[in-house]
């Protein structure tokens, strides 16, 4: 899942608008224009699309973070320069509030059951020795259910096509 995709699903299932998208940056100290937040949205094959880098994608999920939480003092959190599909799930997670239960009742939304020991795993340090890779399907699973849970649209995937990462992207 590309970055944009992301971008995409979150400013659908949380219905934002740009003035919103563009607050969401702010809250996490990076200034955005609205023509940037546009291109970012654009679909693979317009002329005007931009790819959105990791850093902007974890500016962005900061200032959710922030939006739905509060900012903490001291401080704004550092954009990670490389996000993975872990470091995405947990932060949504925390920016929801949600707790494990919550997740999992997310996810059973999908029809898609995991466990409660597997869905700590994707909430581990890397080096951990039960630390588990958060795969496509997870977070595919997980947004498609948050989907249902604030849109209530019964047919999650079909507005969003889900392309494998382009080269020069890591797969996330």
């Amino acid at each position: 899942m590309t970055n944009n995709d992301l971008l995409r699903r979150l400013r659908y299932i949380f219905d934002f608008d740009d003035a919103k998208m563009i607050s969401l940056f702010g809250q996490a100290d990076h200034k955005v224009t609205r023509a940037q937040v546009s291109a970012w949205l654009k679909k693979e094959d317009d002329a005007a699309y931009q790819e959105c880098n990791d850093s902007t994608l974890a500016s962005f999920l900061n200032g959710l973070i922030n939006d739905k939480r509060g900012k903490k003092d001291g401080p704004q959190a550092v954009p990670e320069e490389k996000l993975t599909n872990n470091i995405i799930f947990n932060k949504l997670k925390i920016a929801l509030n949600m707790k494990a239960e919550d997740v999992l009742a997310t996810l059973e939304l999908t029809d898609f059951r995991i466990s409660k020991h597997e869905l700590s795993a994707f909430f581990r340090k890397p080096g951990h020795k039960h630390y588990r890779e958060c795969k496509d399907q997870v977070l595919r699973n997980y947004l498609n259910g948050l989907q249902l849970k604030y849109r209530g649209d019964s047919e999650p995937d079909t507005a969003f096509e889900w392309k494998q990462p382009s080269e020069n992207q890591p797969e996330s």
